[in-house]
């Protein structure tokens, strides 16, 4: 399947310790990188986080936020270490003697202090195992919506390709009759000059023409990146890379075609390609 990188996602669930909830937003990125907001006593468990992440994304800009709302009616129980406190006084104490105008910290902000009040080992490792069991149900959710929005953008990038095909057969049909168009021009020229031209010479320069403005192998090219594109996406997977790949090959095919142009026609149907292009490859930056 074809993964968008752009999602987001929001799963709660109650605990003893409060309702906690599990906020992921994902957004393209080269290379997969996470960002984590979470309560200091989830902080430890952040590695872990990263590593499920890993496993279920390729790449990404991973944001996740998570929240803990204490209930309003009751709290857990608070245990302040003393030996931490005790240390806490006396730097305060120290700083008091140091800088005599200096207001000393209220209760509140002392109790607010890391490493003063804790809750319980056994709580915080409930706590824990709720928010790591609840973040894995969010990245479900997260890979779901990922995998929607990269169906439509597939199917996008799909509906633009066959836009090309169709240009490119187009061009490929124009062919003989713009290179006789140009011989008969060119003799037109001549007769009109009445000039006498060394027929073997006229000819040799007459094929060097054909030969300048020939595009069979841009075209036989522009096929062949097209059949890739749609091979790449049928396989599925993380491709992203690859698909940016193949429309750089794409455009560099257009911008000869444009270059080597003989007509009008030829010129409209090179920037209607490089116009496809473009709008391929700003829906393909979103794909995993």
């Amino acid at each position: 399947m074809i993964h968008s990188m752009t999602a987001f996602a929001r799963e709660s669930m109650a605990t003893d310790q409060g309702v906690l909830t599990v906020e992921l937003r994902s957004v393209n990125h080269r290379y997969l990188d996470c960002t984590f907001k979470s309560p200091e006593a989830l902080r430890p468990l952040e590695h872990r986080l990263r590593e499920l992440a890993g496993a279920a994304m390729a790449r990404g800009k991973l944001d996740c936020l998570i929240r803990l709302q204490g209930h309003p009616t009751h709290g857990g129980e608070l245990r302040v270490n003393t030996e931490q406190l005790d240390r806490l006084l006396a730097a305060t104490s120290l700083i008091g003697e140091r800088l005599p105008g200096v207001r000393p910290p209220s209760a509140l902000e002392i109790l607010q202090f890391p490493g003063i009040c804790d809750a319980s080992e056994h709580a915080e490792e409930d706590l824990q195992k709720c928010a790591e069991a609840l973040f894995r149900k969010t990245v479900d959710n997260l890979l779901a919506n990922r995998q929607r929005e990269g169906e439509k953008l597939a199917g996008l990038v799909l509906d633009r390709l066959l836009q090309v095909e169709v240009a490119v057969v187009a061009t490929r049909e124009l062919l003989p009759a713009l290179m006789q168009q140009q011989r008969d021009r060119i003799l037109t020229r001549i007769g009109e000059l009445n000039i006498e031209v060394d027929s073997n010479r006229l000819e040799q320069e007459l094929v060097h023409l054909a030969q300048k403005a020939d595009i069979d192998e841009e075209l036989d090219r522009l096929q062949a990146h097209i059949g890739e594109v749609r091979h790449t996406l049928e396989k599925g997977g993380p491709c992203g890379r690859r698909l940016d790949f193949l429309m750089q090959e794409l455009n560099r095919e257009a911008n000869t075609l444009s270059s080597k142009s003989i007509a009008s026609s030829t010129t409209r149907n090179a920037v209607d390609l490089k116009v496809l292009i473009e709008q391929m490859r700003e829906q393909i930056q979103n794909i995993e």
